[in-house]
């Protein structure tokens, strides 16, 4: 126990350190590249008023790797097709961030594929949602493969895209992501699944060194490519975690650990289903932006989503320890 909760510590502390340190040069790097977020008139979604790096991404994912590889010591077909799934993502992820970079919306459909063919990889590394535990019987309810096949991409694109789309403001998209890996470290742990311990405070570290530069107001963002890549890690950790051997009520812990961004983001598919606009449209329907409208402050409309992140965080927890 003693052993786990020192590498715990490392696993924070080291990947805090990377990112914190290799912000700053990143950053700088983003200027002499031209690879900055600008300002845009009449865009309601741009509140920034100066030009903003979106190199943090690449600090982001550095730092959670290098930590994972060098603490976790886990190299198999799962860390290999992880690290395949977060390239690709970060690929598909800096494309897009480049058109914004010049005024231009990049297309929906590559990044659709790619964020599939992430989740087909870590699928097919072993990484699934398989089945849960019947509450009558106590028998674990093995699903037909089809099903489990269905459910784990679902749930992996669906992470990665809530999380991208929740990257609205300064410190909100960083926050609700270091508040769900938080309970998802605890329910590793209460559950003894180290390693998906291991990956949620690596996580947590990288995320809590991003929002001390990108809280309001923000000092660099990491675009679409690290928002993408924290719902993808967020996803995954999940399914390593709190789904595997999962009863039906225990199902919805990491529901509502990620439920801030899922339950406004579903908000926003539907509406935008409706109205029959593509999902990937951008527009300012999330809830940030409707706070926003409703006259909070920038800081009010961010601490207001952590504090209700963190409720429904709690509340997961309290399922847990019902379960056990």
């Amino acid at each position: 126990m003693v052993v786990l909760v020192i590498i715990y510590f490392i696993s924070f502390v080291m990947s805090f350190l990377i990112v914190y340190l290799l912000i700053p040069p990143f950053g700088r790097l983003a200027f002499r590249i031209d690879f900055v977020d600008k300002p845009r008139k009449n865009v309601e979604r741009k509140l920034h008023r100066e030009p903003i790096p979106l190199t943090a991404s690449y600090v982001i994912f550095i730092g959670f790797f290098v930590t994972y590889l060098v603490v976790g010591r886990e190299f198999n077909m799962e860390t290999v097709a992880i690290f395949i799934g977060g390239i690709l993502l970060l690929v598909i992820g800096t494309l897009d961030d480049w058109y914004k970079t010049k005024g231009k919306d990049f297309p929906a459909l590559p990044k659709l594929i790619v964020q599939v063919s992430a989740a087909v990889i870590v699928f097919a590394s072993g990484i699934a949602f398989t089945g849960f535990f019947n509450p009558i019987s106590g028998e674990y309810v093995v699903l037909p493969g089809i099903l489990q096949f269905i459910l784990t991409i679902l749930w992996i694109f669906g992470v990665t895209t809530v999380i991208n789309f929740s990257d609205g403001l300064d410190g909100l998209a960083g926050g609700l992501s270091a508040i769900s890996a938080i309970t998802l470290f605890i329910v590793a742990v209460a559950k003894t699944q180290s390693n998906s311990a291991i990956m949620a405070m690596i996580l947590v570290g990288v995320t809590l060194a991003y929002l001390r530069y990108n809280k309001p107001p923000a000092k660099i963002f990491m675009g679409d490519a690290g928002a993408t890549f924290l719902g993808f890690i967020l996803a995954v950790i999940a399914l390593d975690g709190a789904f595997k051997q999962a009863t039906v009520l225990s199902l919805f812990i990491p529901v509502l650990a990620l439920g801030v961004p899922i339950f406004d983001n579903l908000f926003v598919v539907i509406k935008r289903f409706l109205q029959g606009k593509s999902i990937y449209e951008a527009d300012a329907s999330q809830v940030h932006y409707r706070l926003l409208r409703a006259g909070l402050t920038h800081r009010q409309t961010v601490m207001f989503l952590w504090l209700i992140s963190t409720c429904l965080c709690l509340s997961s927890i309290i399922l847990l320890l019902i379960q056990t």
